[in-house]
């Protein structure tokens, strides 16, 4: 019998999160398109250096390895470069022995609207224009942030993704409370609610497909380990961890830190990225790790 095919978890990614493009976007800021075009035609035959989500994506290619008739992992290429410029792109990625065979060249537009042709879960970028339009088109989308981290091989195989959860991995109705009426009020409509699921934030789905894909390994030899490492602490753990209970899915590690600054926890963790909706705790995660911004909910109004 042929072997059933199983649904494709597909990242989207702009040039400038899977390559370092600082030089050459600082051509185009500073001398303009023409300038720019120039520039990289000139060094088409030099590969770019990997840029803060490489890592990341090698890690995403990798899980392709474990059952190379079966992938379960696609990731392309959206780019705000023209054909002509994304040359030096594709040579790159040749170059880096990446398996990136599709690719979008808008030459200056937005990409987003090809997310969905691509039927991509994921969208990561350093614009961040293109990253919030992704979100209110309902898609999992974080801009890439700068890192103080360097780029380099993890010493580990395995992917680790880490996540924030309220208006990430679910909806930022508790935190509205909370900005509006305070810590105690958020206290107790989540210790009144602790049985209630959370309704699902932009990266539900995306957290899903990864849980999926676990699910064809034990859990002691998965290549994927996911954590939610959230500023909740005790008594707001209880709702968390019921719908996570709800939603039937898997999460590894839990870290329930109460405000503390969530960097340190991300390094001992060895997350390959970490996605949150707060600039402050991502300015402290991206000291230590590659770090999304996911510009959703009510801290982004």
């Amino acid at each position: 019998m042929p072997k059933v095919q199983l649904e494709k978890l597909t990242v989207a990614i702009s040039s400038r999160a899977l390559f370092n493009l600082d030089e050459s976007h600082a051509v185009f800021e500073n001398e303009g398109v023409e300038a720019y075009c120039r520039y990289q035609v000139e060094r088409e035959e030099i590969p770019l250096e990997p840029g803060v989500a490489f890592g990341l994506v090698k890690k995403l290619l990798a899980l392709n390895e474990h059952d190379p008739a079966n992938p379960r992992v696609e990731v392309i290429l959206l780019s705000r470069n023209n054909a002509d410029t994304g040359l030096r792109i594709f040579n790159s990625i040749k170059h880096h022995n990446l398996n990136i065979g599709r690719a979008a060249f808008t030459r200056g537009e937005s990409t987003h609207p090809y997310i969905s042709a691509f039927g991509a879960q994921l969208f990561l970028s350093a614009e961040p224009g293109d990253v919030r339009k992704a979100l209110e088109a309902g898609f999992a989308a974080a801009t890439i942030l700068p890192s103080a981290a360097p780029v380099a091989e993890s010493s580990s195989a395995q992917l680790r993704i880490a996540f924030d959860g309220d208006a990430v991995l679910f909806s930022d109705e508790s935190e509205r409370i909370y900005k509006q009426e305070g810590l105690g009020a958020f206290e107790i409509n989540e210790i009144n609610a602790a049985k209630q699921p959370l309704p699902g934030g932009p990266f539900k789905n995306f957290l899903a497909m990864l849980h999926r894909i676990q699910l064809d390994y034990p859990a002691d030899t998965s290549p994927i380990r996911t954590a939610l490492i959230t500023a909740r602490g005790v008594p707001a753990h209880e709702r968390v961890i019921r719908t996570l209970r709800a939603w039937n899915i898997r999460i590894d590690e839990a870290l329930f830190l109460g405000g503390m600054d969530k960097g340190a926890f991300l390094k001992a963790f060895g997350a390959d990225i970490f996605f949150d909706d707060q600039q402050k705790h991502c300015d402290s995660a991206r000291q230590h790790v590659a770090t999304g911004h996911v510009p959703h909910g009510v801290a982004n109004e």
